[in-house]
């Protein structure tokens, strides 16, 4: 079993998705994502599996939430800096977002 403190290992902060592209070299279909996650974090990049259920056009703007204290992961040719947290519906991946907008870089808590 994991602790409350296991938990609290974690920062998950908000961030607005401010560019998406393609993952063309991902093993499963996947946008390559940027994240501004405020002036405290900056930018960084994400892969993401999300592409049953989101456009790109539809993902620029979007706030959702990201853990942004593991370690980075070599996916292909690109390094994924942060995780972009889903839940795995029926119909794919849909995004965990605040339902209303928040300053980027707002810690989950």
């Amino acid at each position: 079993m994991a602790t409350f403190e296991d938990f609290m290992k974690l920062d998950i902060r908000v961030g607005e998705i401010v560019d998406v592209e393609a993952f063309e070299k991902a093993r499963k279909p996947a946008y390559k994502l940027k994240v501004d996650l405020g002036d405290d974090v900056g930018v960084k990049k994400s892969s993401a599996q999300i592409t049953d259920l989101y456009e790109k056009t539809d993902l620029i703007g979007k706030q959702v939430l990201a853990v942004i204290n593991f370690p980075p992961r070599q996916i292909a040719d690109f390094m994924s800096e942060v995780l972009v947290l889903g839940v795995y519906g029926e119909s794919g991946v849909v995004l965990i977002q605040p339902d209303m907008k928040v300053k980027n870089g707002d810690k989950l808590g």
